[in-house]
């Protein structure tokens, strides 16, 4: 598989528009036309990474934190990153980041953590778009607008506020004339060819657009279908940095914390609060989010779990009664790497793994 193939079906999912405009993501390094036999995740690339990458014949590394930031002026072996990226480039090795258009976008490291902890009822902490949305116009033969509809819906096209599958059709005629070498299904090579058809119409998200359109083209009985999108003024749902929501059960302070370090195998929490209140509302901000404790506040949750924590964040969250769970950076998102294999393994018939590397940099004594 060509990896600007595999990078669009990747990014229809989780757009890189959502990234936050300081922010670096997409194809950090390597060529778009490689060919993709095998696939790297992990939190981030560094030289251990790199070399075991090269051990294990690696084509494409796909990192959280982007693996170029800060601004690079030469490219040079005499410094680390120019080290790298002469090794990445000498080994044919490409990295792809996705950083904060992953904790934006829905299935990512927050919504991870909404499922492990049971959470309902959940809003987006801080909104900073809305999701694009696109018209999809098909045409279809009498014959199989049931079996074409019903692919669209499958895919989940058609969602309108608490409906799905909604669609309109209109009745047609359609002509086309087979040429040379052409399989038609309905028709004869060179014959101009007149036929009954339905226009489907129905909304499609961005980020699941590839996805209906490949339902949809698989579900068609022509060997080459006809359809139309349109960009919409009219927006989608919101999306935005961070969860909140109500725990299905409550529980005490201290519970809450030991859930999270069984779920994360950590042996080490920070916390704000007494840990005999109970807490019900949580929010949570993967990575740094202690900048999110006010807003956090003003939803009405009891609790933020982060990492990152700085002590007058800490005094802050105190004088406003608010209790902070701070796991740590790398623990809130060291789980990127087992998300994206799973999500990488059921969409994609090529070889996945995990890195092997501890990318923790702390160690406590």
């Amino acid at each position: 598989m060509k990896l600007k193939t595999l990078l669009k079906k990747i990014e229809s999912k989780y757009p890189l528009n959502l990234a936050y405009e300081w922010d670096n993501v997409g194809l950090i390094v390597g060529d778009y036309e490689k060919e993709i036999k095998k696939v790297m995740t992990v939190l981030e690339a560094n030289e251990k990474v790199i070399n075991e990458a090269i051990d294990k014949d690696i084509d494409l590394i796909i990192t959280h934190h982007p693996f170029i930031f800060s601004k690079i002026n030469k490219l040079t072996t005499s410094n680390l990153k120019g080290k790298l990226i002469h090794k990445l480039i000498k080994n044919d090795i490409a990295i792809y980041s996705m950083h904060t258009n992953f904790d934006i976008a829905f299935d990512g490291l927050n919504d991870y953590f909404v499922e492990m902890l049971n959470i309902e009822n959940v809003g987006i902490l801080d909104k900073t778009k809305n999701e694009t949305l696109y018209k999809l116009a098909v045409y279809v033969p009498k014959t199989h607008v049931d079996v074409v509809r019903t692919a669209l819906g499958n895919a989940d096209a058609g969602h309108i506020g608490n409906y799905r599958e909604c669609s309109f059709t209109t009745e047609g005629e359609g002509r086309f004339k087979p040429c040379e070498g052409a399989n038609p299904y309905i028709g004869s090579e060179e014959a101009l060819e007149s036929v009954n058809e339905v226009k489907i119409e129905t909304i499609v998200p961005q980020r699941i657009l590839d996805k209906v359109i490949s339902a949809m083209i698989k579900a068609h009985p022509y060997e080459e279908v006809a359809y139309d999108l349109y960009k919409l003024e009219i927006k989608g749902e919101s999306v935005g940095l961070g969860r909140y929501g109500k725990l299905k059960e409550s529980m005490s302070f201290k519970e809450l914390g030991m859930k999270l370090k069984r779920e994360l195998s950590i042996n080490h929490l920070r916390i704000v609060g007494d840990l005999s209140d109970k807490v019900e509302k949580v929010a949570i901000v993967t990575g740094s989010g202690a900048d999110m404790i006010k807003k956090a506040y003003k939803h009405g949750c009891d609790v933020l779990i982060t990492g990152d924590m700085k002590y007058h964040d800490a005094q802050d969250a105190l004088d406003m009664g608010m209790k902070v769970i701070d796991c740590g950076h790398f623990d809130t998102e060291k789980v990127f790497a087992d998300i994206m294999f799973k999500y990488l393994s059921r969409n994609f018939d090529i070889d996945i793994m995990k890195s092997d590397v501890n990318l923790n940099p702390f160690d406590i004594i």
